[in-house]
């Protein structure tokens, strides 16, 4: 008596195991239902969590953990309207302003001008469209990790004469000069040529954007090359570690000085900091995460009502066989268990097969994006999770109805 419970449980299992190869084109049915559930959230889960992921690494590579940005408004989750105030309140930012926090707000805090703009990069017969091109100063070296690879970045004499030097990114690098080394080589921007003097490390992408499509030059070159920039923005740390609330506070009392704000008057410019890059990023995964759940959930509730549906046929079929066997002594439990187990066993089979396919899908888009995506192994338990409960849950109507069949009446139906 004390294995029987074992050994029914293991007839059950091989008798719904029996059921499902009888009928391969209803069980590949739901199978493939609950592959397609499985693998949506995988896909959802996995490329959120790449997504926060790249955000952070891109946050940390462009502000670092001491660093800011000062700017004429950052966009982060103001309305359009709240933009369009903040446009007409706060005036461009100009050189003018970055002497000014160099005199009075410098000291300890090192500060770069950054303008950018998109255009084509050439040598030769070779060009590169919709490459980043940015105009700074020296400083920015000690403010961000700009990883570079070869060579050096921008001097402080090359940066006050406007040099025509460039530090070029590492798709730039080998889209230009594919077979040779690109240091002390010339490169043309906005039809004037540039003498490669640095070469960045391969960063990837980040949401897709590439981040070694760059160029950064001398500003003033920057200048010539392009005209007048608009507001520029100003990077910003204090030269010692852990001083980065002291920095931001002296930078925007000396920014509000030379706005001559009174006491109480809101800033007429913005400030970036880390944690407000990351509480932006937080506050993006958050949101994709809402919208994660009720994908996943429609996802499964598909696989659910396909799921039963399949094991319902089933039973339809089988009454003839469940009535016999009913008359011979088998339990209404037994038979009960049995449909369970079989809806089960397809949704398990359909989880591992999702999985399997978004490991497969993730792995071919890892290389487009500059970036790895695996499904993690608690990615793949809650998956499996999900499946086993949606069988569960789907052959829990059609196991009723078979434990309830009218002997009689099921074994006289053909």
């Amino acid at each position: 008596m004390t294995i029987r419970p074992a050994r029914v449980s293991m007839e059950v299992v091989l008798g719904a195991a029996r059921s499902l190869r009888a009928n391969p084109l209803r069980t590949s049915l739901g199978m493939l239902a609950v592959a397609v559930a499985v693998a949506t959230i995988a896909l959802v889960i996995t490329g959120l969590e790449g997504f926060v992921r790249s955000a952070r690494e891109t946050s940390a590579r462009t502000f670092g953990s001491e660093s800011f940005v000062i700017s004429r408004v950052v966009a982060g989750e103001a309305s359009r309207r709240e933009l369009a105030d903040k446009l007409a309140r706060n005036p461009e930012i100009r050189r003018a302003d970055l002497r000014f926090l160099e005199r009075y707000g410098g000291g300890d805090l090192v500060y770069a001008p950054v303008a950018q703009r998109r255009a084509e990069v050439s040598v030769g017969g070779r060009s590169l469209e919709n490459v980043s091109v940015t105009g700074t100063g020296a400083a920015l070296a000690d403010i961000r990790d700009l990883a570079l690879a070869r060579g050096r970045f921008l001097r402080r004499d090359e940066e006050e004469r406007g040099s025509q030097v460039a530090v070029i990114g590492a798709e730039v690098a080998d889209t230009l000069f594919p077979s040779r080394d690109p240091l002390g080589q010339r490169l043309r921007l906005a039809g004037r040529g540039f003498e490669v003097i640095g070469v960045q490390a391969r960063q990837g992408t980040s949401g897709g954007l590439p981040l070694d499509r760059s160029v950064y030059v001398p500003l003033q070159a920057f200048e010539r090359a392009f005209g007048a920039t608009g507001s520029l923005q100003v990077f910003a740390r204090h030269r010692e570690d852990g001083q980065s609330a002291a920095a931001e506070d002296r930078a925007r009392a000396t920014m509000r000085a030379r706005r001559q704000l009174r006491p109480g008057e809101r800033d007429s410019f913005d400030v970036l900091t880390p944690a407000a890059a990351r509480g932006f990023v937080a506050r993006l995964s958050e949101r994709a995460g809402a919208a994660a759940v009720p994908i996943s959930l429609m996802a499964l509730l598909a696989a659910i009502v396909v799921v039963a549906n399949t094991t319902l046929v089933s039973v339809t079929e089988r009454t003839r066989e469940i009535g016999v066997r009913r008359a011979l002594g088998a339990a209404r439990r037994d038979i009960a268990l049995e449909v369970v187990a079989e809806s089960t066993l397809v949704a398990v089979a359909g989880g591992l097969a999702g999985l399997a396919a978004a490991q497969l899908l993730l792995a071919a888009a890892s290389g487009p994006l500059g970036t790895a995506l695996a499904v993690r192994g608690g990615t793949a338990a809650w998956g499996l999770a999900a499946a086993a409960g949606s069988g569960l849950l789907a052959g829990w109507f059609p196991a009723a109805r078979a434990a309830r069949l009218d002997v009689i009446a099921a074994i006289r139906q053909e």
